[in-house]
């Protein structure tokens, strides 16, 4: 068996300066927070908050496309459900067109706590734009170009 290799010290500190992943995970962590913090008093979290702000639609989306929209599998996504199906904030059914494929759909239960939820995200959201010293917009932008 071969001896390993020793990484020195410079070359942590290098990752640890310049690496984009880890400094991604650290704001998304810390906005993550933030937003929890915020929706907190509704009993939701940010990734609650996005997943029915994401079945806000005039037609009852499918997995397949909540789950693309949100960056998840559907597993994870089916996960995810399990908790706002328990509060009666969504409800998942057979498609009629196809009975193979789940329509995910908000509940009025569901859009009254989004409506709730909204202007407490707007604030936090505001908040957080406030803090940056660029445009908001190109950091989305940058962003949306790694997400491709």
């Amino acid at each position: 068996m071969s001896k390993p290799l020793d990484v020195s010290l410079e070359t942590t500190h290098l990752v640890r300066d310049s690496c984009l992943c880890l400094h991604v995970q650290r704001a998304a962590r810390a906005l993550a927070r933030r937003f929890d913090e915020a929706l907190r008093p509704l009993g939701l979290t940010n990734g609650q908050f996005s997943l029915i702000m994401s079945l806000n639609r005039p037609e009852p989306p499918g997995m397949g496309s909540v789950a693309s929209l949100l960056a998840m599998d559907r597993t994870t996504l089916t996960a995810a459900l399990k908790p706002l199906e328990r509060r009666g904030l969504v409800a998942v059914a057979p498609d009629p067109a196809d009975k193979r494929s789940r329509l995910v759909t908000l509940t009025p239960e569901g859009r009254a706590l989004l409506a709730q939820a909204v202007p407490i995200w707007t604030r936090a959201h505001a908040a957080v734009e406030d803090r940056l010293p660029g445009e908001p917009d190109r950091l989305r932008d940058d962003l949306k170009a790694l997400a491709l």
